[in-house]
Order: C-alpha cells, then structure tokens, then sequence
C-alpha cells in the first residue's frame, strides 16, 4: 500500500523561494571592520537570481562545479543559494589548504567557475596555472585585473556580472537525491577526500539544525555565523537560518577576538558557532576588556572539544551558555548536541554538557570494539564511533575508501563511549589514544584538566614512545599572556584530577599549538617536531 501524500522535492530552490519571500526582512549582514553591510533576504534573493543569470552566460547549464573561495560574507551567501538552486553544484574551497590541496580538489571536482574574494587573490592566483578545468574566475569585492590568470581563463568582476542581469529566474525543479554541493575534508593524511551533498540531505540536515535539541534557530534569532562557509557548509547554519528567518551577521575576515567582540558590542546576536579556538581568544580578550554579551542566548563549539574551564567562564562570568556538538564533514556535518534532558540541573546537568551530545532521530549510531563487536551502550565501554543517516556520507567522490565504510556506516575515526540514554562523550581519535602499559590514555581528557588551569591558554598532548610503557604523554603547554607557570606546578595541579599513573613526566613549552586548516589541533605536525628534536622538554 502506497500513501495519499504528494512526493514534493526537497530542494534549494524550493528553499530559496521559501525564505526570500516568507522571511522577506530577515537580514543578512557582513562586517566591513567598522560596521555592517547588509541585505534583506528578499534583496539576497534577487541578487542570487543575477548570479544565477551570469553563470548561465559563462556556460553553467547543469550539474557543473561552481568554486567559492570566499570568507563568510553575502557575496558568499549568494553563491550558497545560486549554485544548487540553479541546478550546478557547489563546491566550497577551503582557503586555508596547502597549495598542492587546492590545486588537487579544484582538479579533481573540475570545477569550471571560481568565485574569489578580492582579498583572496594573491592566495589564489598563484595557484591558478595549475588548475586546469577552470575556465573563469570571478572577482567579489576586489579588482579582476590583480588576476594574472594563464591563457583560455577570462576573469570577470561579481558586480559588473550581475549589473547587467535581470533579477529573476526560473529555478528548476530539482531531483532531492542529485548533488547540491560539495566540500573536501581537510586531508591531514593522504589526499583531502570529496564529500557530495544532496539537496535532500541539506534540507534534512537544516530542519535538524532549528529543531529544539539541537540549535533551536528561529526567526527571533540574530545568528553571528564564525564557523567557516569554506569547511563544512558553515555547520548548515545559512541554510538552516534561510529556512526559519533568522538574520546573520557574517563576519567576513575579521575573526581575531577584537574585531570579534566589536562585531558582539555593535550586532548584538542571539546566537553564534565556531571552534574553540575562537572562543578560548574570545574569553581572553573580554577578561582583558569586559563588555556585556548576555545578548548571546548560546554558543555552539564544535570542530574539537571545549574545555571544561572555558564553559564554566563564559557562563559564570559572562551569563552565556556554551553547548557542545559533534561532527565532521562527511555529518553535513551535525552529528550530535549536548543539551541536556528537561530534567537535569546542577553537576548532572554539567556531566551531559561536557559529553559530545545526544544523536538526533536521525543520526544512527554505534561503538565498534578492536575485534568488530558491538560495544554496549553504557556509559563506560569504549569503541570506535560508527554513524549512518540520511545525511551522512556512504562514500567519497571518485575515491572508493573502502577502509572509511563499514557495511554501510561511516568509521568516524573518534573513540568513545555512549550512555544508554544516547549521550556521547569522545575520549580521543583513534590515532591519538595514548597506549600506556596496556591501558588507554585518553588526551583530551588531559588536555581538559591541563587548561583548567587559569595560567594556561591552551595544551596539547600526544604519545611519545617509551620504553617501559610503549608510550607516554606529552604535553604541550601555551601559556597566557603575562602568566608565569613551570611544569613542575602544573603536574602537581594534576595531582587528584587524573589518576596517578597518568601524570605526565615530559612537558613543553610553545608560543602556539600547531592548528590545521580548520583550527584543531594539529598533532601530527606536534609528532613530527618532537620527533626532529624540534622541542625543549621537561622531564620528571
């Protein structure tokens, strides 16, 4: 028996349409440094028809790759709602990939047109000769002619496209299950692998996102979008707000904590994401420089674990709760949020926020043992964390990966255990679990303890061999401007915060923990100095 319902596609047309006619003056807004540029939704979608108009004149008639390599702003925004709307494929370039990457994932998606930021020229030029199925290069806020681009590639100013386009167009309709866009992951090992969104998968995925156990986005909300459109479609969050109505304020390349809390002072958001990086800077500058940001209802971090420390502050001292939530660029990339039940409250009600969070209905999940069994669901059993869903990645483009898919589950890479009420807590990735004397250590939790101490910005801590125990941790410790702390008092500040045997016995001191190209730590690279004897070390 077949349902009476119609089978409408969920598409980003059909989005678009949506929010540029039911949220008409919603607003979204770029900070220029010293103020706001902004554009209503409505005014956001005659501008993605101009574009949509002008790629079709530079030959994108179907499902081909249109690349941003663009900051978080409304040109970007455009191309966001242009590109699949139309029918192309977007494919989000991550501005802070090594040459060769770069070089690597605009060849291998073949895209055909790049939308570049004038600020980001030289970045990209350098690298254009080596792109070769680019065929046109489109500057935003920026002057073409700074583009020295190779012969058969024409450069094309964003205004002077779109000023001479209608400001309609006829958004077709779109098959849900075709690609919508694309985003590489940030290719810390091997080649960055492609990850190809469907319109129905990013239309689940945004519902998801205004949904009351996860981001709780609406039309009452001010979103101050940090989380890179480059990485991961921004956490889904233009999307997701395009669908309710929330306004944005995207903060283009002003993202050190100054400008930040300037873009708070004057905007004043309801809502904002990023890494903890961010925040960690964040905090550090309103220390230095109070402002009132209770205007903040939330904070979402993701990307890499919060520190306990840094949750606590901004809440106790600033009124702001910071949420947690897991996921990754092949989760679209929400996986999980740490809000707790209704009926927690106090250190309970913390115990669940530290977590990763719990999955939505439409996030499956399990923990798989060294041996392949399945792990039990009780808050202390540890496995590899395994997830599938309607918007989760079953492969890659043109990379098979065998080794990546289980039986139709993604292998995320992350170690962790799972209450039986669905809450997960990320004890490590599996390449950085420290394996000593037979017994895991796990260096996130290390790194938490490490950073509850108010003279350390932030710590590191990766395995380093042993010949007693296989391996033993290290920890790499940046300390807080104007702050004096030895190694020796913080390992007696561990002393009753982690078990005995895990007291670290090397330390070392850094001006900045190596980051990737979306603001984790980067251990690999932390692995790589300590073995060139690149670090000074202390030892007990």
């Amino acid at each position: 028996m077949l349902s009476t319902m119609q089978d409408d596609q969920l598409s980003l047309a059909h989005l678009l349409r949506h929010g540029t006619r039911m949220h008409a003056d919603s607003v979204a807004a770029t900070w220029t440094g010293s103020e706001a540029r902004g554009a209503t939704f409505a005014e956001t979608g005659r501008r993605a028809a101009k574009l949509a108009n002008a790629l079709r004149g530079l030959g994108i008639t179907g499902d081909e790759r249109v690349g941003t390599f663009m900051w978080n702003n409304n040109e970007h925004l455009e191309a966001y709602l242009a590109i699949p709307a139309m029918g192309a494929v977007l494919h989000t370039l991550n501005i802070r990939l090594f040459p060769e990457q770069l070089v690597y994932v605009t060849n291998h998606a073949e895209d055909k047109v790049v939308l570049v930021d004038g600020t980001l020229v030289p970045l990209f030029a350098k690298q254009l000769p080596q792109m070769t199925t680019v065929e046109h290069v489109v500057v935003a806020n920026g002057d073409p002619a700074s583009v020295d681009a190779p012969d058969g590639v024409r450069v094309h100013s964003y205004e002077e496209l779109l000023a001479a386009q209608p400001d309609t167009f006829d958004w077709p309709e779109i098959d849900e299950r075709s690609a919508a866009a694309m985003c590489y992951t940030s290719g810390t090992t091997g080649d960055p692998k492609g990850v190809v969104y469907s319109h129905r998968s990013i239309w689940l995925h945004s519902m998801q996102i205004c949904m009351s156990d996860t981001m709780r986005l609406s039309d009452a909300d001010k979103a101050l979008v940090i989380v890179p459109m480059f990485h991961a479609m921004s956490w889904g969050m233009p999307y997701a707000a395009f669908m309710v109505g929330a306004s944005m304020v995207l903060p283009d390349r002003f993202l050190q904590p100054e400008p930040i809390a300037a873009v708070l002072a004057a905007e004043k958001p309801t809502f904002a994401g990023a890494v903890p990086t961010i925040w960690q800077g964040l905090l550090q500058h309103l220390d230095a420089n109070p402002q009132d940001i209770s205007h903040l209802r939330e904070v979402v971090v993701g990307g890499s674990a919060a520190p306990p420390a840094m949750m606590h502050a901004f809440e106790e001292r600033y009124g702001v709760p910071v949420l947690h939530a897991w996921g990754m660029t092949e989760t679209s990339p929400m996986g999980s949020v740490a809000r707790p039940p209704s009926w927690a409250s106090g250190e309970t009600a913390w115990r669940y926020r530290y977590s990763q969070g719990r999955f939505p209905a439409s996030v499956k999940a399990r923990l798989i043992a060294d041996d392949g069994s399945e792990v039990p669901w009780d808050g202390e059993s540890v496995g590899e964390l395994e997830v599938a869903g309607p918007w989760i990645a079953g492969s890659y483009y043109g990379d098979a990966d065998p080794d990546k898919f289980h039986d139709g589950w993604l292998r995320t890479g992350d170690v962790g255990r799972i209450t039986p009420d669905g809450y997960l807590t990320l004890t490590d990735r599996a390449k950085d679990v420290i394996k000593s004397g037979g017994e895991w250590i796990s260096s996130v939790d290390l790194e938490n303890e490490v950073m509850a101490h108010p003279a350390v910005a932030e710590a590191a801590v990766i395995g380093v061999p042993d010949e007693k125990w296989d391996e033993r941790p290290l920890v790499a410790v940046v300390v807080r401007e104007g702050e004096r702390v030895d190694a020796g008092a913080l390992r007696e500040f561990l002393r009753g915060r982690v078990a005995k045997w895990q007291l670290p016995e090397h330390w070392t001191f850094v001006d900045e923990v190596p980051k990737t190209s979306v603001g984790k730590f980067d251990k690999k690279r932390l692995r790589a100095a300590h073995a060139d004897g690149a670090l000074d070390i202390d030892h007990f």
